[in-house]
């Protein structure tokens, strides 16, 4: 099996050289040793960068230079906000592109109150606004159900809630606040074992408990 330390590298030379049209000898036989999957990408993303232009592979180098300039918690925070913009529907998309829009449309100073607004929230809260428009309003209310949640579940936790109406969510944050701490592993289970079609039935009985 590869080692993550041969994994990174292997990505690394996808970019490091993007000149030439073959991973070096090396790097090809540690990427025969990967997944099938995982082998295919790294041909798929050789392959984009062989058949980038000289303007194209240079402006790729500067991204990736300009990467691996961050520090590592800076680089979390990117990974983390390109995976919550991935998590968003196509709705929620289009309602930031356009608040984005509206943003850059503003005078620099209300760009600066409201930069300075955001920067004072508490880091939670700001991390909380990364799930979008509605998960992010309701944020500080959701966040005991989420902050002790395992890695595997935090996927289909986030997915359930986003399917959920204002309504469901409303009752949810109600059965929160009401479960002491230990037992909101319960909770989550209860949630997330529950189809869709009986959510209503579901929070309405633990709401009447």
């Amino acid at each position: 099996m590869c080692s993550r330390p041969v994994l990174g590298a292997l990505l690394y030379a996808l970019a490091a050289i993007a000149q030439a049209q073959s991973l070096p000898s090396e790097l090809q036989e540690a990427a025969e040793q990967l997944p099938p999957a995982v082998r295919e990408q790294l041909h798929q993303r050789n392959a984009r960068v062989s058949a980038m232009s000289p303007a194209q592979r240079e402006e790729f180098h500067k991204r990736i230079a300009a990467w691996n300039a961050l520090l590592p918690a800076q680089q979390g925070e990117r990974r983390d906000a390109r995976h919550a913009w991935e998590a968003l529907s196509l709705s929620e998309r289009a309602q930031l592109i356009e608040a984005a829009r509206r943003y850059a449309a503003m005078p620099a100073a209300e760009q600066q109150a409201l930069r300075q607004r955001f920067d004072h929230l508490d880091g939670s809260e700001r991390r909380g606004w990364l799930l979008g428009p509605a998960l992010g309003a309701e944020w500080p209310r959701l966040q005991p159900l989420l902050a002790q949640v395992p890695g595997a579940e935090r996927a289909s936790l986030l997915e359930t809630l986003h399917a959920m109406t204002p309504a469901q969510r409303a009752n949810l944050a109600v059965l929160i606040q009401r479960t002491p701490p230990q037992q909101r592993d319960v909770l989550r289970q209860g949630l997330l074992s529950t189809p869709a079609a009986g959510r209503d039935a579901w929070l309405q009985t633990q709401m009447d408990r």
